[in-house]
């Protein structure tokens, strides 16, 4: 078969010389070269004529480019391993764009944790974040190095992410935690330029329909049993913590709570105010709670002065009284909060004393108790020590008398 596509001619030149043509087409592109001798242009059509059939045999085909012979044949090395691949040559090239950084700014995730810590401890130390919130951050980094061990900070993509949220089968709330614990994480990495992107844009984060229903409380009743106990309790030594809790909603938290940042001096009964500074505050703003007739008669007959406000080993004596009576967490708060509702009838007013907003107040404290259960829960006077054993009701500072007339 006759594979020759060129034609070899010879045509004058104006200037009376004459010259040697090879024309033709290769893969549909018009060839016209000029040589002065057949030899040259012989040679040439040859040439013409093995590279149209090496593009019959195999796709070969001519184009004009920039590029070097190398890099021609290394483009060509790359678009047959992409043959038949799922990526494009130019996504691959874009991703790898995106994430790949050089080795002086790769960072392990054990070094990126211990200098995100870092930052968070100052900030503790500036009194920005709470103690709690520092503890919740680095147990979570701590469980994060234990997950990704000997891992970089730019190996966290979105599906390992969404897995590690969701490792143990937990709770949307739960998952939600953890992804913005991490969220804040990388961000700080991202701003370190130890990650191109952050990858936390591409893991979901779920909404959660909240319905809480109302706090957990004491009756009067069981308040009255509660504080009896406490004042045969070791002397009364827990009198202070269980009545500032109880009578005034002092965040009872004995890790990180107010009560163990609250200081005799800031329990002012000559004012017949506490000074919830923003130190101490868990919200960090300050507020003042008023001082209710019974709490003065509990601080009066027991002084912070004698008794203070936290004792040694105070977790552990808590402990025994919470079991023996069932107390959950947070339910002195809850108990005086709602209370102050039912006897003030105030909701405004029972934010600013608990630190809280109207909506949280509406949504969990109204209407759990009645005026009348109130009225004998701010009753609950000490039966021991200075003061109580005439059976007479200490003298209640102005300030706290005009609340109480208020109501």
């Amino acid at each position: 078969m006759n594979h020759t596509t060129f034609a070899l001619s010879e045509f004058e030149n104006r200037n009376g010389a004459s010259s040697w043509r090879v024309s033709g087409f290769l893969a549909g592109v018009r060839i016209r070269q000029n040589f002065k001798s057949k030899a040259e242009a012989a040679a040439a059509k040859a040439t013409l004529e093995i590279r149209a059939l090496q593009a019959a045999a195999g796709g070969v085909r001519s184009a004009t480019t920039f590029l070097s012979a190398e890099q021609l044949r290394e483009a060509e090395a790359t678009f047959c391993r992409l043959k038949d691949g799922p990526h494009s040559l130019t996504s691959l090239i874009d991703y790898a764009l995106a994430n790949y950084r050089e080795p002086e700014r790769q960072k392990s995730l054990e070094e990126a944790a211990t200098a995100y810590l870092a930052t968070k401890q100052a900030e503790h130390d500036r009194k920005i974040i709470c103690p709690s919130q520092f503890t919740t951050i680095r147990r979570h980094l701590e469980v994060l190095k234990s997950h990704f061990p000997r891992g970089m900070v730019a190996d966290l993509t979105a599906p390992r992410l969404t897995a590690y949220f969701q490792r143990g089968n937990v709770g949307l709330k739960t998952y939600n935690n953890r992804r913005g614990v991490v969220s804040t994480f990388l961000k700080f990495a991202f701003q370190q330029d130890w990650i191109a992107a952050n990858p936390i844009g591409k893991v979901a984060y779920h909404r959660i329909a909240h319905r809480r229903g109302s706090a957990q409380t004491l009756t009067a009743a069981r308040a009255q049993e509660l504080m009896t106990r406490v004042e045969n309790y070791r002397d009364g030594a827990l009198v202070p913590f269980f009545a500032l809790c109880l009578f005034a909603g002092i965040r009872p938290c004995v890790r990180t709570g107010e009560i163990l940042k609250l200081r005799a001096e800031q329990v002012r009964l000559e004012t017949g105010v506490i000074h919830i500074e923003p130190e101490v505050s868990k919200v960090r703003m300050k507020r003042s709670v008023t001082i209710q007739p019974n709490l003065a008669a509990w601080l009066t007959a027991y002084p912070l002065t004698q008794y203070p406000i936290i004792i040694p080993a105070l977790q552990k004596h808590r402990y025994r009284l919470a079991k023996e009576f069932g107390l959950s967490h947070d339910v002195l708060r809850h108990t005086f909060i709602s209370m102050h509702v039912a006897k003030f009838r105030s909701m405004g007013e029972a934010a600013l004393q608990a630190g809280n907003s109207e909506s949280i107040i509406r949504k969990h404290y109204l209407d759990l108790k009645t005026p009348a259960e109130a009225e004998e829960f701010f009753s609950i006077m000490p039966k021991g020590h200075a003061g109580a054993a005439t059976g007479q009701t200490l003298p209640f500072p102005a300030q706290g008398a005009a609340m109480a007339a208020t109501g």
